[in-house]
């Protein structure tokens, strides 16, 4: 969790304010472009989070890393989000306080019909600002799969798809997988 302590600088109002979101809806909220968001997924965004999460095991237990959902922070914004998944190192991971985009391997977000455009638009734009190397975004209203890659302060320069459902794809080194995407 993060405090006013860890961060050695920073805006008052944006340090209280997130400290603030941490504690509504039950540790699961978001601040996207300054608006509190409680996450509530239904049984099929979580079935999709399920089966990512299983066919990315093999390379997250290979890579030393944890595939989770908790809070990535972006400082100086009004933005923090809690992906759908997201594969840290475990040294990391053992932190217990928010990560920052850029000490991941990958985010993934999975669209739900209040939250598609987010996804889409803010979250991909902020992901790549802040250093995320790899945001695979699963748009179910789409039943595509797109992969950004090369992030940089203008968005990610490289993107993969839309693919659709049941098309591999292929997560780069340090991956090397090819993702099957049937039955998202």
């Amino acid at each position: 969790m993060t405090t006013a302590n860890d961060y050695s600088e920073g805006n008052g109002a944006e340090l209280a304010l997130k400290y603030a979101v941490q504690r509504v809806c039950g540790g699961r909220a978001e601040l996207v472009e300054g608006v509190i968001d409680c996450a509530s997924h239904d049984w099929d965004h979580e079935h999709t989070r399920s089966v990512l999460r299983t066919r990315l095991s093999e390379a997250v237990d290979r890579l030393q890393c944890v595939a989770g959902s908790g809070d990535l922070d972006l400082p100086g914004s009004l933005n923090w989000f809690v992906p759908d998944l997201a594969v840290v190192p475990k040294a990391l991971a053992k932190g217990g306080g928010a990560l920052l985009p850029d000490q991941v391997l990958l985010v993934v977000e999975v669209t739900s019909e209040s939250n598609a455009e987010t996804d889409r638009v803010v979250k991909r734009k902020r992901y790549a600002e802040y250093g995320a190397p790899l945001y695979l975004l699963v748009d179910r209203l789409e039943r595509s799969v797109t992969l950004f890659a090369e992030p940089g302060s203008l968005g990610y320069t490289k993107a993969d798809g839309p693919h659709p459902f049941g098309t591999s794809v292929r997560l780069p080194e340090p991956f090397g997988i090819d993702l099957d995407t049937s039955g998202l």
